[in-house]
């Protein structure tokens, strides 16, 4: 009934200028023209040499460009007393993200203090001093004296307002409150801290990551059969399973050298651009890596592959009335391009659309 209905299609648009048959050096075909109107149906394509790619297809997994980020490391040792923000929060620069009650603050302004009071008194001396000095009532070594106590207690001052500076400035207080707030705009990418941990003073890890998300990396496992076919430069199309339909582009930037020596697997990562915040920290995606081989091969749209019985042909176009079926050998079909080995030559004519129909009628018995 398949054939029927075909027939059927071509009998308008196909003229069948005899019912001789004729070699093609696979198989015997009908001779078959292809009349005016079935000729807006068919594209004709050339075979051409071009180089070949090769595809690998991994499974990745999407971070934030650690080289865009900003890690929020403690000023100070404490406790902490209440978080403000949660993963994945919006936040604007200047805004608070936690407050901490922090001894090492608390002395950083009793030590301010005490320095102050030690300015002021000698401050006092050297005024007398130099009162003295200059009405000829004490000597110059008292004077000079006084002069180095002074500059004494004012670096002791600046030393201890220079440490609570660095250590929030204007975000502390003498009761040994600090308050973190966001330095720039972003979203919380990281969070290590919630209320009531404690802050040593030998920690290393940041409470906060904020990146603006606007760059992401995926980062891929390679095994080690598959390392020669992953460079840094080459093209990724990534795709994931929230937005299936939606291909991202972007680049190999890393190739590690050193494989896992449990998985032996091989670590690479694509930068991509994420203007639109679609791709989120730890979200699966599948990466596709395209790369140029050295080698050429006679190439074809993949779409005029005809696979019928096993093998695969094309339909060859010498002219309107001088069709054929030719077997081909296929290397492999790479991002809609089929690489043949054997089958055609460069220059060969080869219908790509519409050329099921043609086949059919030229194999019919």
């Amino acid at each position: 009934m398949k054939k029927a209905a075909i027939y059927i299609a071509l009998a308008g648009m196909v003229a069948l200028a005899s019912c001789e048959e004729k070699k093609t050096g696979t198989m015997e075909t009908k001779q078959v023209c292809i009349s005016d109107s079935l000729a807006k149906m068919v594209t004709i394509d050339t075979a051409k040499t071009s180089p070949m790619k090769d595809e690998l297809a991994l499974s990745g997994e999407v971070s934030f460009d650690e080289n865009k980020v900003v890690k929020i490391f403690p000023f100070a040792s404490g406790q902490v007393t209440e978080v403000k923000v949660s993963l994945g929060d919006k936040v604007s620069k200047g805004q608070t993200l936690a407050i901490l009650k922090s001894a090492d603050v608390a002395g950083s302004y009793s030590d301010l203090s005490s320095a102050k009071a030690d300015l002021a008194i000698s401050k006092r001396q050297l005024q007398q001093a130099e009162y003295l000095y200059k009405n000829g009532i004490s000597s110059e070594r008292d004077y000079t004296e006084a002069k180095e106590n002074y500059n004494k207690a004012e670096n002791a001052d600046n030393k201890v307002r220079q440490q609570i500076a660095i250590n929030g400035g204007g975000n502390t207080n003498a009761n040994g409150t600090l308050v973190i707030t966001a330095p720039r705009d972003g979203y919380i990418v990281e969070r290590n801290i919630a209320a009531g941990n404690y802050i040593r003073p030998d920690n290393n890890s940041s409470l906060f990551t904020i990146s603006d998300m606007k760059d992401v990396w995926i980062t891929a496992n390679v095994f080690e059969t598959d390392i020669s076919k992953v460079k840094v430069g080459f093209n990724a199309k990534v795709t994931t399973i929230a937005y299936p339909d939606k291909v991202f582009t972007g680049k190999v930037n890393l190739v590690n050298s050193v494989l896992d020596p449990d998985t032996k697997v091989m670590t690479v990562r694509i930068a991509l651009q994420n203007a639109d915040l679609l791709l989120k920290p730890e979200m699966f995606t599948n990466v596709l890596i395209t790369n140029s081989e050295p080698g050429q091969a006679v190439s074809i749209p993949a779409a005029a592959i005809i696979f019928d019985n096993s093998k695969n042909y094309v339909v060859l176009y010498n002219s309107k009335c001088d069709l054929q079926v030719r077997e081909v050998s296929i290397i492999k079909t790479v991002d809609g391009t089929a690489y043949i080995s054997s089958g055609l030559k460069p220059g060969d004519k080869i219908i790509s659309k519409s050329q099921l129909l043609l086949y059919n009628a030229l194999i019919a018995e």
